[in-house]
Order: structure tokens, then C-alpha cells, then sequence
């Protein structure tokens, strides 16, 4: 697996080390060792899909509180993606920064969430499914979130959101909460 650390302090861009002959392709996408060598969180609580029919799908920005925080490794199974992460831990060289990555079935490349940042992403593609590997078990009363298109974060999506919630299209403008 290789590592290559996003403008988010903490936030990994993980591409494959693919090992490729005849047969096809083999390569590693979890390893407890290669992330606490990074001083990652290496805790796998939960895995996750979600399938998105429609290109334009935007799902997020979405974390959870402590004492749930949760980091998060997200790839696209099928289709492709604009995964953004956004830094919310106060006090972080990259408070309030974002970046993006995109991730394609084809490119194979990983997210990698630190804890106390947003996650969302933006569908570019019909029929596109993404696998999460979570850190903490899902906990609704501490499920957050921050609007996608809010003022203070000037996230730049690539395409006019055709489906999002109405929960991620309401939330309020962000104020430095936590």
C-alpha cells in the first residue's frame, strides 16, 4: 500500500502496490501493521456499502462526535467518485481545510478519513457503489454533519447536485461548533 498524505493534515490518499501476472491482479487494501505503522487508526469496527443510482448524487458532509469519532478508509467499487474530506478537529494546522481525490473502480485508489473530519462525495457517474471500512460502530446520536455548500468551507463540487438528502441539504451554516 502506498501512502500519500492529502493538503488534510492526517488524511491519506492510498494507492495499491498491485502485483500483477497472467492471472491478473492481486494486492493488499487493509493491513492493521501498515496503518499503526503511520499512526493511523488501524480499529476496524464495521464495513459498509452504499450504491448510488444516479450521477450527481451528492451524500454528506457527514462525521460523528466523540465519543464516537470515527476514521473512515472509503473506496469506489463500481463507477467513480469526487471524495471530499474536510478538516474540522480545532486546534489542527488544516482546521476548516479540504481536499479531493477522485476514485474510480478503475483506479482502485482509497481514502483514508481521519477522525474529527467530514466526508462527502459526489457521484460522476451512474450506477456507483463504494465499500467503507470504519473504525467505530455507527452511533445515531452522535451522527453529524455540515452542509455542502456552506460559505466557510468554499468546497468546489464538479457537477450540479441532481440527489441529495434533505438532512445534508439543511444543516445549518457552520459557526466553528464541534
Amino acid at each position: 500500500m502506498i501512502f500519500t498524505e492529502t493538503r488534510v493534515k492526517g488524511a491519506f490518499v492510498i494507492d495499491l502496490e498491485r502485483r500483477t501476472d497472467h492471472r491478473g491482479l492481486f494486492a493488499r487494501v487493509w493491513c492493521q501493521h501498515e496503518f499503526e505503522a503511520r499512526g493511523l487508526t488501524a480499529r476496524l469496527a464495521q464495513v459498509n456499502v452504499s450504491f448510488n443510482p444516479f450521477k450527481g448524487t451528492l451524500r454528506g458532509m457527514h462525521l460523528q462526535a466523540s465519543p464516537h469519532e470515527e476514521a473512515k478508509v472509503v473506496s469506489c467499487t463500481r463507477g467513480a467518485i469526487y471524495d471530499v474530506v474536510l478538516d474540522l478537529r480545532q486546534g489542527s494546522p488544516t482546521y476548516l481545510r479540504w481536499d479531493a481525490v477522485e476514485l474510480t473502480d478503475a483506479n482502485r485508489r482509497m481514502l483514508y478519513v481521519h477522525a474529527g473530519c467530514a466526508h462527502g462525495f459526489q457521484t460522476l457517474e451512474d450506477e456507483t457503489g463504494l465499500l467503507y471500512l470504519m473504525s467505530e460502530f455507527y452511533s445515531p446520536e452522535d451522527a453529524r454533519g455540515v452542509r455542502y455548500d456552506d460559505p466557510a468551507f468554499g468546497i468546489r463540487w464538479p457537477l450540479a447536485v441532481e440527489s441529495i438528502s434533505d438532512r445534508d441539504r439543511a444543516w445549518p451554516d457552520y459557526e466553528g461548533r464541534g
